[in-house]
């Protein structure tokens, strides 16, 4: 499957669906998971919708003992040597903004 290719909606579907896959491969109900996970059946059934919170879908992937795929599913990112050198050091707290455009100079009157 292309993620790329997908909407957020149909990505979020997608995701529930494993989720799903992957408590019935575990022969769990939804209420057995939702009990181990410490969250509601509704947010289960959210969940396998593709309509969770993030909280709530990490404690369930906690739950159904798949938490070791977050490291495929993202993988921790590094800051780059070059990112580094231009912060000198510092850890990054955030984006920078785009750079504006400057102005274009205004021109000299020819007299």
């Amino acid at each position: 499957m292309v993620f790329r290719d997908l909407t957020p909606h149909a990505i979020a579907a997608e995701l529930g669906d494993r989720i799903k896959t992957a408590r019935l491969n575990a022969n769990l109900t939804q209420k057995a998971v939702a009990q181990k996970a410490g969250v509601s059946l509704k947010a289960v059934t959210n969940c396998e919708k593709g309509k969770s919170t993030l909280e709530s879908m990490v404690a369930i992937l906690i739950a159904l003992e798949i938490t070791e795929q977050l490291n495929a599913f993202i993988p921790k990112q590094e800051i780059s040597p070059v990112q580094l050198i231009e912060l000198k050091g510092k850890e990054r707290k955030r984006a920078a903004s785009p750079t504006k455009h400057k102005p274009a100079k205004e021109e000299t009157p020819e007299w």
